[in-house]
């Protein structure tokens, strides 16, 4: 059968890990259960097609540019960020900063254009952190974007313009939400101290509090699942509460609860293996090995998930390295973007986005749509198959910084005798040998030399 391949240039990245943030980032599940509901698996098959996503963190710790939540937490590895008092830090983070969280220039049409234009294709949006700060309006708190300084403002409700905004643009819709609420008297208890992340009091002295906390829970993701229109992902953070852990917030009442409001929903309990994780989760990195199953590798595009001052940004050719060895891994790459305080995606982020989604524009299609294949590595070379069976896509890492070689090699996947190999972007015919085992691309002058990613296409023998 004929196959064509497909191969592109770009830079190699070496992931390295978020500054703190490599203290508490969530690994893989050591196993995997597929799911047996047919809605949900195709669209668990159609989430496979899309391999790019965004995930937003917005939120209090956006005011001040801090990460996400973690500081109200008595961990060894915690900055406070110039506070020396617990309780005078934990005083200026849940009421100093939501008294000063009026996003006045939120734009979720500024948003989703930007992640159109990236050439992203679905979106998960964190509405509630552990923090326990909802940027969504739910009747069971107050402490809401909702309910302060922003209350009075027509997207007052800023989850449901978020997804009106990326439905509009045909993205799946994710609702990220945080399992753990430390703002909750029924999780942290002002009883006892919070000596860490987990609940503060002991569950079985105290069956009726934790009871309240689990119906807490399964309220406010009934809000999200009934009054948000179409959700297609159940994006659940915090896999420290869990049965295994004694922290039961039952699962599948809450699956059972959320799938009859939003039927084929893609549940994503992250880190708890089963039948309530339909997709896995590696944090900051990427497997070291294909997956026989669905997997997103979720990584920032700065060192944060929110956003901070003056940060350190990935460039568009890491990411667009990394995107490549996911999806010929067969997963996919969720980018963390942090929007502003104001509410805005700002210029820098932009303009990185941007060259990103022209790459995509001209390359998709050995990304988009595809699966995996046995050989999927050879050197600098990943490869990614169709799911037709009949094209296969080979891309080829540029080291940062690098300039594209005037001769491409490879090993194994050997083109069918008298292909014709030519560039996918213009249709330019490209010369090849074969020297036993080992590919040899031959790419012209106007080529060689060059820094932007390029693709390749011809017949294979298989």
């Amino acid at each position: 059968m004929k196959k064509v391949l497909v191969l592109f240039i770009a830079s190699l990245f070496f992931m390295s890990g978020a500054k703190a943030q490599n203290t508490f980032v969530h690994g893989i599940s050591s196993s995997y259960e597929w799911p047996t509901d047919s809605l949900v698996l195709k669209k668990l098959d159609h989430w496979q097609d899309l391999k790019f996503g965004v995930l937003f963190h917005w939120g209090l710790y956006s005011v001040p540019g801090i990460v996400e939540s973690w500081a109200l937490c008595s961990e060894d590895w915690i900055t406070r960020y110039g506070h020396e008092n617990y309780q005078e830090f934990k005083d200026w983070y849940w009421n100093g900063l939501s008294k000063k969280f009026n996003p006045t220039k939120f734009d979720p049409n500024q948003w989703a254009g930007v992640m159109k234009q990236a050439g992203m294709k679905y979106v998960i949006f964190t509405t509630k952190h552990h923090d326990g700060f909802c940027m969504f309006d739910s009747k069971y708190t107050d402490f809401s974007i909702a309910k302060g300084p922003f209350k009075n403002n027509p997207k007052a409700d800023v989850a449901k313009y978020v997804f009106d905004a990326f439905r509009k643009d045909n993205f799946m819709i994710g609702t990220y939400f945080s399992k753990p609420d430390w703002h909750s008297q029924d999780y942290w208890w002002d009883y006892y101290a919070t000596p860490n992340r987990n609940v503060n009091y002991n569950i079985k002295q105290h069956p009726e509090r934790w009871e309240a906390f689990k119906s807490f829970t399964h309220n406010q993701i009934g809000e999200l699942m009934s009054n948000y229109g179409s959700v297609d992902i159940l994006w659940l953070d915090g896999g420290w509460v869990a049965a295994e852990n004694k922290q039961d917030i039952d699962m599948p009442k809450i699956a059972e609860m959320a799938r009859v409001k939003q039927p084929g929903l893609l549940v994503v309990d992250r880190t708890i293996h089963g039948k309530y994780e339909n997709y896995q989760t590696p944090e900051q990195k990427i497997p070291e090995k294909q997956l026989p199953y669905p997997w997103e590798s979720c990584v920032t595009l700065t060192t944060d998930w929110g956003w901070i001052k003056n940060p350190t940004y990935k460039s568009p050719n890491q990411i667009i390295t990394m995107l490549m060895e996911v999806v010929a891994k067969g997963g996919n790459l969720l980018l963390g973007v942090g929007p502003t305080p104001e509410g805005l995606i700002e210029q820098s982020s932009v303009e990185r986005l941007q060259k990103i989604g022209n790459w995509l524009q001209k390359n998709g299609k050995a990304i988009y749509n595809t699966r995996i294949t046995p050989d999927y590595h050879s050197g600098n070379v990943w490869f990614t198959a169709d799911k037709n069976k009949k094209t296969l896509y080979a891309l080829y890492a540029l080291p940062e910084g690098g300039k594209v070689p005037a001769i491409i090699e490879w090993e194994g996947n050997i083109p069918a005798k008298h292909s014709k190999m030519k560039l996918l972007a213009s249709g330019q015919s490209i010369k090849w040998a074969v020297e036993g085992n080992k590919v040899k691309v031959y790419l012209p002058k106007q080529i060689a030399g060059g820094a932007e990613s390029l693709a390749l296409q011809f017949d294979i023998v298989r």
